[in-house]
């Protein structure tokens, strides 16, 4: 950060009252000075008076409230009016009329309530200072005052339209934000139901396998294993998936495509027999692409563990410069002496992981396709740029 920059950045962390506060006491000094004489607001056409006392306290007025005209605009604006209208009545006629304007503007741009009550009043009163400049000998005609009071309720209107162009900033900062925070509560419930369906599914299927093991304790304690491992695994990937709660959390930190085959590792220590096949190298290991390759493949051999638990999948992922494709084909007719008995009830996911993974690669404007072939087994596939492409 630069100089100037870190004084701007001080400049802006300061009270309003301290950042508005040179503009009054330089409106104040600036009207005291000879050389403004004559350039001062002239309402009614009253004849001039030499400056005194009395003149430095209007002066002071319609200057010095302007420190808070954005902390407390009415109060600012009812005391530069007191100050314009003693100005105007004593025939000072002072440069600091100026201030007039800049109250009103800052009514009319900060002011949060009781706004249509302060018009009236002000316009009350503007209208008693147009009797008294008359009763003291006022030579304009009523034309010349409705002029300034056009200009007044203009510089009201300015400041109005600058009030409606913060909140409407504001509106769309707040919109902005609250579709960030769905977005990324949509993501971790995603990674949410990928890591807890992949890993819950396993160890169901080794759990209900156990009970027909009783006469292989080797079978036994194989699956006691694999269901151990498989929660050490799930912790692993939920911290994973709740570090980015952490601010300090990187993407280094999340799965991607050179985890594939951990994942499919895994999966055969589980009871699935896979046939993995990997050609070229991630082209963004620690990128958004791969995580989606990741999950596109834990979600399809979750469902192969689901619904044709130990049948044969073959998983295929082929990396290329300008994208990544991967299918999942499970032959769902296939059984081995490794499957779980019909009776078994897995753990049912509503549907929400296919699309999630279809939301996830349209959002890196890619292809997903899932459904049977004509020979009864099922296909996975997706196709997903690689976002590091030049």
């Amino acid at each position: 950060m630069t100089d100037r920059q870190g004084i701007a950045e001080r400049w802006r962390r300061l009270d309003v009252v301290a950042r508005d506060l040179p503009l009054g006491v330089a409106l104040f000094l600036m009207s005291l000075l000879p050389i403004t004489h004559g350039y001062g607001t002239l309402l009614g056409g009253l004849p001039d008076r030499p400056a005194d006392l009395l003149s430095t306290t209007a002066v002071a007025l319609q200057s010095l409230p302007l420190a808070f005209r954005r902390r407390w605009p009415v109060l600012c604006l009812g005391l530069v009016s007191a100050g314009f209208a003693v100005d105007q009545l004593a025939g000072y006629h002072t440069f600091a009329g100026l201030g007039l304007i800049v109250a009103l503007l800052s009514v009319g741009s900060y002011a949060e309530r009781h706004r249509k009550l302060v018009a009236l009043v002000f316009s009350a009163v503007y209208i008693a200072l147009v009797a008294g400049l008359y009763r003291m000998g006022a030579t304009e005609p009523w034309s010349e005052f409705v002029t300034f009071y056009i200009v007044l309720a203009f510089a009201t209107g300015v400041g109005a339209w600058q009030r409606a162009g913060r909140i409407a900033e504001q509106d769309r900062v707040n919109r902005i934000a609250g579709d960030t925070r769905a977005m990324e509560r949509t993501r971790i419930a995603r990674d949410l139901h990928d890591v807890v369906t992949h890993h819950v599914t396993a160890m169901v299927v080794q759990a209900e396998a156990a009970r027909y093991y009783a006469g292989a304790p080797d079978r036994v304690d194989d699956a006691l294993d694999t269901i151990a491992g498989t929660g050490r695994r799930a912790i692993a990937d939920l911290r994973q998936v709740l570090n980015v709660l952490n601010p300090d959390y990187g993407a280094n930190g999340a799965p991607g495509a050179t985890d594939v085959a951990d994942l499919v590792k895994h999966a055969r220590r589980a009871g699935l027999r896979i046939e993995f096949t990997e050609h070229g190298s991630a082209q963004d290991p620690a990128g958004g692409t791969e995580l989606v390759v990741y999950r596109v493949v834990q979600e399809a051999l979750t469902n192969a563990r689901k619904h044709a638990p130990g049948s044969h999948t073959a998983v295929n992922l082929r990396h290329r410069t300008e994208e990544t494709t991967v299918e999942i084909v499970s032959d769902a007719k296939a059984q081995t002496v490794h499957s779980v008995p019909s009776s078994t009830r897995l753990p049912e996911g509503g549907g929400h992981g296919l699309a999630g993974l279809h939301a996830r690669v349209m959002a890196l404007d890619g292809d997903l396709s899932t459904g049977p072939r004509e020979d009864g087994r099922f296909i996975v596939f997706a196709r997903i740029p690689t976002r590091n492409r030049s």
